[in-house]
């Protein structure tokens, strides 16, 4: 049984993004993604300037009058959401876990592709496949990808992007809008990463906490790395050592952008000391503007 405090956070969530998505992002969301073709409408007389190759030559013959056929953009899309639940992501320093801010993503990508009709699943994984739950419509099936997102307990801990790529590639057919939403501290996935973007639209949503890339000065403290549990005392008011922990974290992300650049994946950078609304905004904005 789902607990009351977590029942109250869907509702919550789900007042809060879909306001958000039907003031914001509902127009820029239909027209950054596009579908997958032209699907046949209707047939109709033929009229001047009308293309010879349109011309429906079966129903010409039967109707004895020239008709053409008549198709509209097929607007249905399937979004995946691939969530990563690894322990680094249970972290937080100010408002919320990275974990909470990737579930409130969810909420906001699924309930704006549930405005357009769009089909939505979710993959949650850690250094396993967690849980699949198949793309479908409507605002019941959204409420539970919304439930998984933020209720879900993961088996894993370590993080692994290939592993999640491969099993979408093996669970989905067609092309899909991909978002995967992780603080992508992993390495090894850019072949499959790269394979997989030609297959579907695939945008890396990357979350960071502040003092994952600048310590404060209170001294010594004992750290650990939630995924291999390897513990380590240091002094953070050696000044030296607070600039070669920046400029390692610094360096991580400027090879991580350089990464999918490379290979042509857009990226959303989410931190969790500031709105993401104007990042989601900025992303649409630059989507629409290349398409134009």
């Amino acid at each position: 049984m789902i607990p009351k405090e977590i029942l109250q956070k869907i509702h919550k969530i789900q007042i809060t993004t879909s306001r958000m998505v039907t003031d914001v992002f509902a127009g820029q969301y239909q027209s950054v993604f596009k579908g997958r073709g032209m699907e046949f409408y209707e047939v109709r007389e033929y009229l001047p300037g009308d293309e010879i190759r349109s011309i429906d030559w079966n129903v010409t013959a039967r109707m004895g009058q020239t008709y053409v056929k008549k198709f509209i953009e097929e607007r249905e899309l399937t979004v995946m959401l691939l969530l990563d639940a690894s322990l680094s992501c249970h972290f937080g320093s100010v408002k919320q876990l990275k974990s909470q801010l990737a579930a409130e993503l969810c909420s906001v990508l699924a309930f704006a592709a549930m405005q357009n009709n769009d089909k939505v699943g979710l993959i949650i994984f850690t250094d396993k496949i967690e849980k699949f739950i198949p793309p479908r419509k409507g605002l019941r099936h959204v409420l539970r990808v919304i439930r998984e997102a933020l209720y879900y307990q993961p088996e894993g801990e370590g993080t692994n992007i290939s592993l999640a790529l491969e099993y979408l590639n093996r669970v989905t057919r067609r092309k899909t809008i991909s978002f995967i939403i992780s603080d992508f501290f992993d390495q090894g996935f850019r072949n499959v990463l790269s394979v997989s973007n030609k297959r579907h639209d695939i945008v890396a949503v990357t979350i960071t906490d502040p003092r994952e890339i600048e310590l404060p000065n209170i001294g010594i403290i004992k750290l650990t790395d939630a995924e291999t549990e390897r513990s380590f005392v240091i002094d953070t008011s050696d000044s030296i050592l607070r600039s070669q922990y920046k400029q390692g974290a610094l360096q991580r992300i400027e090879e991580r952008e350089k990464l999918l650049r490379a290979i042509n994946v857009d990226s959303i950078d989410i931190h969790t000391d500031k709105p993401y609304e104007k990042e989601l905004i900025r992303f649409f904005r630059m989507r629409e503007k290349r398409l134009a």
